[in-house]
């Protein structure tokens, strides 16, 4: 665990599609003589790139981005050697993506209308290894995470039957039987309490098990 103190500030990364974000943190953690601003880029591509060749403690990451969205490029940071931590910045307090980020590592969440207290303090927890969330937001993945129990091939069902997909279409994208995609479809329906496939989706979208955004 790294001790970060004066003589070794937290190295931080902006990735943000938004020029005034990048600016209003930028002009923040220039204030911060505990933070250095080790880059800011508006892209995910550009974060790789960036971490390809210079190191940083933390990232703060925009999840949605034009091009390779936050969520796409979180498991990669996370893969670099040495990966610096990541915190998730949303205009959003909490959805699908939102819960895949913290499933798949992000240590910490911003919103990016947070307070300047708000963002330090998340940016000094994580940075000393504690994961940073809302109470509430802690609250809603807690709950999202022991509610649903339905299993990874489950869950890549219910997105087919979102998109309107049979079963015959379901079993061929898949490579397994329309028997199995039916028991797959049976199993959903008694997770969730459903009736049918288009219940099913509804009760799984206002749940927050499954996002419904193009």
């Amino acid at each position: 665990m790294k001790d970060h103190s004066d003589q070794n500030p937290i190295r931080i990364l902006i990735v943000d599609d938004h020029p005034i974000v990048r600016a209003g943190l930028a002009m923040l953690l220039a204030n911060e003589p505990s933070f250095t601003l080790a880059g800011s880029v508006a892209s995910g591509e550009s974060a790789l790139a960036f971490l390809g060749h210079s190191a940083a403690d933390i990232v703060l990451l925009d999840l949605r981005m034009p091009g390779t969205s936050g969520l796409e490029i979180l498991p990669l940071i996370r893969k670099l050697e040495s990966a610096p931590k990541v915190i998730i910045l949303s205009s959003f307090n909490f959805d699908e993506d939102v819960y895949q980020a913290a499933k798949n590592g992000a240590q910490g969440y911003l919103v990016k209308d947070a307070s300047h207290d708000e963002i330090l303090e998340t940016i000094r927890s994580v940075a000393a290894g504690r994961q940073h969330f809302p109470k509430d937001l802690a609250d809603q993945i807690a709950e999202r995470e022991g509610r649903s129990g339905l299993s990874p091939r489950e869950l890549e069902v219910l997105d087919m039957v979102a998109k309107g997909l049979t079963n015959k279409e379901i079993a061929r994208a898949f490579l397994i039987s329309q028997f199995t995609v039916r028991t797959h479809v049976k199993h959903i329906f008694e997770k969730l309490g459903a009736t049918d496939r288009t219940e099913a989706v509804l009760i799984a979208a206002q749940q927050g098990i499954l996002s419904l955004q193009s």
